[in-house]
C-alpha cells in the first residue's frame, strides 16, 4: 500500500475498530449473532497481523500519554506542596541557601545509583554557585538505609551533618549499622551522644515528612530530583541537571521554588 493511501485506511480502520468494539462491549452487543461477532474479530485479527506496527505505534503513544499524565501529576504535587518540598525547617540545605534556583534531591544512602549521581550533584555544587540543593532523607533500601538515615539526621546536632552525608555517599559496599558508625567514628562524631539523639522525635518527622511528600509527587525510586517545578526520576547525569538548572533561568526564573 502506498504511502498515501496507508493513512486514510488506517483512519478509517482506527474508527471502525472504535465504533465495533464499543457495540460488541455495549448495550448494542445483542445486535449482532456469533457469527457476526466471529466474523469482526477475524478481521481485526488478519488487518493487525498484517500491520502489526500498529501495536508498536499504539503502545508508544500509551506510554507517551502515561508520562504526560504522572508529569502532570508530579507538577501539581510540586505547587501544591512546595513549601515542605524546598523550605522545610527539617531538610539540609547545602550550597547557596539563597540562590536564585532550588534543586530538592530524594535519595538512599544504599541506592547504588544515588552515589553514582552523587558526583554530580558536587559537580554542580561546585559550578554553579547561586544555586540552593535541599536534602531528602528517604531511605527504602532496608534496615541498613533507615540506620544511616537517621544517624546522619542525629549528627546535625553536633553540626556534623554534610561532612558525614559526604562520607556516607562515598562509603564502598553496603551500609549496615557497624559500617555507618564506623564512619562517624572516622569523621569524629561522638558515637554515644549520636546514638542517643538518633532517638529524637525530629529524627523520625524528617524521615516521615519525606515518605509523605514523595507519595504526594509520585517518588517512589531513588535518586530523584526536583528542580523547580519539573520531577527528574533517576540519575539523569549532570549535563541534564545543568541544561534543566538554565531552563528554569531563561523561562524567568523559579515559579514555585
Amino acid at each position: 500500500m502506498r504511502p498515501h493511501r496507508l493513512f486514510p485506511s488506517l483512519t478509517r480502520f482506527v474508527v471502525g475498530l472504535g465504533v465495533v468494539m464499543t457495540l460488541a462491549t455495549g448495550a448494542w452487543a445483542q445486535s449482532f449473532n456469533d457469527a457476526q461477532k466471529l466474523e469482526m474479530e477475524n478481521i481485526i485479527r488478519e488487518y493487525l497481523l498484517k500491520n502489526p506496527e500498529i501495536l508498536r505505534d499504539a503502545f508508544g503513544e500509551l506510554e507517551r500519554r502515561e508520562r504526560v499524565a504522572k508529569e502532570e501529576e508530579a507538577r501539581k504535587g510540586i505547587v501544591e506542596n512546595k513549601e515542605i518540598l524546598y523550605n522545610s525547617k527539617l531538610s539540609y540545605v547545602a550550597g547557596n541557601k539563597d540562590g536564585d534556583v532550588a534543586m530538592v534531591e530524594f535519595f538512599d544512602y544504599n541506592c547504588g545509583f544515588c552515589k553514582r549521581a552523587f558526583g554530580d550533584v558536587l559537580a554542580i555544587m561546585e559550578s554553579d554557585k547561586n544555586l540552593k540543593v535541599v536534602v531528602k532523607e528517604f531511605p527504602i533500601l532496608g534496615e541498613g538505609s533507615m540506620f544511616a538515615s537517621r544517624a546522619a539526621i542525629a549528627s546535625k546536632a553536633q553540626n556534623k551533618y554534610w561532612e558525614f552525608h559526604v562520607a556516607l555517599m562515598q562509603a564502598r559496599g553496603a551500609l549496615d549499622q557497624a559500617k555507618v558508625l564506623e564512619i562517624a567514628a572516622g569523621i569524629g562524631l561522638d558515637l554515644a551522644k549520636l546514638q542517643q539523639d538518633m532517638k529524637a522525635p525530629n529524627v523520625e518527622a524528617e524521615i516521615k515528612e519525606t515518605y509523605e511528600l514523595a507519595s504526594k509527587l509520585g517518588v517512589n525510586g531513588t535518586p530523584a530530583f526536583v528542580i523547580d517545578n519539573t520531577l527528574i526520576p533517576g540519575a539523569m547525569g549532570l549535563p541534564a541537571l545543568q541544561q534543566q538548572v538554565a531552563t528554569v533561568r531563561e523561562s524567568g526564573g523559579c515559579q514555585v521554588c
